[in-house]
């Protein structure tokens, strides 16, 4: 005889949006998965895989939402309520007609054209599973895009994502042990501030650009001193601030990183970090690693300053500089 125990519960073996799509399946109610008598015939569309037209009606091969591809079905237009997957079907399919060098879209599909189909929607939807693995990883606004619009690649498999140094073995990190006593380290600062400290002057301006020669270190504030998060002398610790790409290359060179949005000169854009082994200084990575300089004085599509540590995205943005110049 079954016992109802209160504190028991058990993993489920598959996931919410099958366990949703068995209860529609089933004609069951859940509350909890938003599924009622007035949409469990309701079915989601997952991805477009095939495309016909007959009698001048355009139809669409669907795979549902949590069913196998053995219910895939064909299903007309009119009957579709998806433009957005509508949109990534038609630009994927003229990527591969333009491949195979035809004109226009035929009538019906060949074999290899409708297998790449499938092929390009599963990577999207692979690459969107790492696309939201890495903004939930990331601790900093600007968010992370991944697109692949050269081959069949999905995510790089011997990448992983970190937003902090990885410590390697024998090494031990010191924290800051002085800071700076200013109010406004900017307009007034104390003693040179933390980079008067270490006889170097300011780095950035007013607006957080760099106003230094390149090669020379930045000395920012820290948890030490008495100014706030707002400090204009806290830039590279605040994290990335614009919206970035991992992008598949068309040169063969793999992966790199591009921006979205236009980014002024001297902008910080990202920081190296990595695995800090032992005889590897933050001088070695000073020299091979400091300013990117663009060739516009006004404004870039990307960006320009790249500090002196190896990592994160910017392992993909080294390989992509010409992208980012």
């Amino acid at each position: 005889m079954a016992e109802i125990l209160k504190d028991c519960c058990v993993p489920c073996k598959i996931t919410l949006d099958e366990l949703e799509a068995l209860c529609c399946r089933e004609k069951l109610c859940c509350q909890e998965l938003n599924v009622s008598k007035v949409n469990d015939s309701e079915y989601e569309v997952e991805f477009l895989s095939d495309y016909k037209r007959t009698k001048g009606e355009e139809f669409y091969f669907v795979k549902w939402k949590g069913f196998p591809e053995s219910d895939n079905t064909w299903e007309p237009k009119r009957n579709l309520k998806c433009p957005k997957l509508m949109k990534l079907f038609h630009l994927d399919l003229d990527q591969v007609l333009k491949r195979q060098k035809r004109r226009g879209i035929p009538k019906r599909l060949d074999r290899e054209a409708a297998l790449i189909m499938v092929q390009k929607a599963k990577l999207r939807q692979s690459l969107h599973r790492w696309e939201t693995h890495l903004n939930k990883t990331r601790n900093h606004p600007g968010r992370i895009y991944v697109a692949n619009e050269v081959d069949l690649d999905g995510p790089p498999k011997h990448f992983t994502y970190i937003n902090n140094y990885k410590v390697g073995p024998g090494i031990v990190l010191n924290e800051m042990a002085v800071g700076c006593e200013c109010k406004d380290c900017l307009k007034e600062p104390m003693n040179g501030c933390c980079p008067g400290a270490s006889l170097h002057r300011m780095a950035y301006n007013d607006k957080g650009q760099v106003r230094i020669r390149p090669g020379q270190p930045i000395y920012e504030c820290n948890s030490r001193c008495n100014c706030g998060p707002d400090c204009s002398n806290r830039v590279v610790q605040k994290g990335i601030q614009f919206d970035l790409c991992i992008f598949k290359t068309e040169n063969g060179r793999g992966w790199g990183v591009r921006t979205l949005q236009h980014i002024k000169k001297n902008t910080f854009v990202m920081e190296y970090v990595g695995e800090v082994l032992e005889g590897m200084t933050e001088r070695h990575f000073a020299e091979k690693f400091v300013f990117t300089k663009g060739r516009d004085r006004r404004s870039l599509k990307s960006a320009l300053l790249i500090t002196m540590r190896i990592g994160e995205l910017s392992d993909m943005y080294s390989s992509t500089l010409p992208k980012l110049l």
